[in-house]
């Protein structure tokens, strides 16, 4: 294989070399949540979108191509840059055409199909804000028009729900049946640490819903508490959960509890919390670590344990999941909160029939 002449050029180090072109590590360098390069259409309810990614690491390569040393004598260019093409760790995927399709079992949740691999996701309540970095997907919308014809563009954002950090995501994707959170309810979440799968609650209740969060542990408080400065249905409670009438003042009657403590005493908090906040066959959610509670017994046993307990705070199991492969000895029971048995009901009801 041939090769030019090559040889330092009067041009100095700024300056191309001859036979190829200039190559180099210039342009600019690339912000921490720069929206990708790559627009890609997307289509819901058979109306075609535009997308594009946010957040994470950029769309940028290493650098627009790099002048060389000389420009009167050959040189060695001609390998261009290694730069644009390569997208980062940040948004999703944009190579491929994707679809974003609603979660048919869940209402509020969303499913992003196409890419190399499919993505759940929620709509964000806050455009152009991430909780915690994680990946966002923008479509734009071109479908409704004016009265004069004229087409209006209207964008809906929506973040990617991890689920190796989330246990309701990774319930969901388990095969969980009901959730029983949907837009518009109100929420009791037990655990909610810094704020990571509360910000996807807030999201699927929507701005008619309520998230009433608790969490012990101030640390993870102060972040709890920026993230539901942007989001208005977020109401912290920095708080034990072992004392629910300590903040009875802010919490009012709920549909759904969602407990994630990983506490020995994990079914008693849920059960206390239950009756003095939830309605008559309201939702209940738990998420159970055996490690917390037991761990010299086998996850099963512990797991049975922990269901048998439930039914002893008037809490009906109704599916039980494990949580492989997101995480390791969990599991996530989906239980119904009935008060007064239905057994009895029925007997009360034949008592009065036969009463003259």
């Amino acid at each position: 294989m041939a090769f030019p002449p090559r040889g330092r050029g009067g041009g100095g180090r700024g300056a191309s070399r001859g036979g190829g072109p200039p190559r180099g590590r210039g342009g600019a360098r690339v912000a921490w949540h720069p929206v990708n390069s790559l627009r890609d259409h997307m289509q819901i309810s058979g109306t075609p979108h535009s997308c594009k990614s946010l957040g994470g690491f950029g769309g940028g390569g290493r650098g627009a191509p790099r002048g060389g040393r000389g420009d009167s004598r050959g040189g060695r260019g001609g390998r261009g840059g290694r730069g644009a093409p390569r997208g980062g760790r940040g948004g999703a995927r944009g190579g491929a055409k994707v679809v974003v399709e609603t979660f048919s079992r869940h209402p509020g949740v969303f499913v992003a199909r196409g890419g190399k691999e499919d993505m759940l996701l929620t709509k964000n309540l806050t455009p152009g804000e991430s909780v915690y970095g994680e990946k966002r997907i923008s479509i734009e919308n071109t479908a409704p028009t004016n009265g004069d014809g004229s087409a209006v563009a209207t964008k809906t954002e929506y973040r990617v729900w991890n689920p190796f950090r989330s246990k309701l995501a990774a319930g969901i994707l388990g095969g969980l049946e009901n959730i029983y959170i949907k837009p518009g309810v109100k929420v009791l979440y037990l655990g909610a640490a810094s704020g990571t799968s509360v910000s996807h609650v807030a999201d699927i209740v929507g701005p008619t819903g309520t998230v009433f969060a608790v969490e012990f542990s101030h640390r993870s408080g102060r972040d709890l508490i920026n993230m539901a400065t942007h989001r208005t249905n977020v109401i912290p409670i920095i708080e034990d959960a072992r004392h629910p009438l300590r903040y009875r003042m802010l919490v009012s009657m709920v549909d759904v509890i969602f407990a994630d403590v990983a506490q020995p005493d994990q079914a008693r908090i849920v059960g206390l919390n239950a009756h003095m906040y939830l309605k008559e066959k309201g939702g209940v959610l738990i998420s159970i670590k055996a490690n917390c509670i037991d761990s010299t017994a086998a996850p099963e046993e512990v797991f049975a344990r922990e269901v048998h307990k439930m039914r002893e705070e008037k809490i009906k199991p109704k599916e039980q999941l494990t949580l492989e492969p997101f995480e390791r000895d969990h599991c996530i029971v989906s239980a119904q909160y009935i008060r007064v048995p239905e057994v009895k009901e029925s007997v009360s009801k034949k008592a009065t029939a036969k009463d003259p």
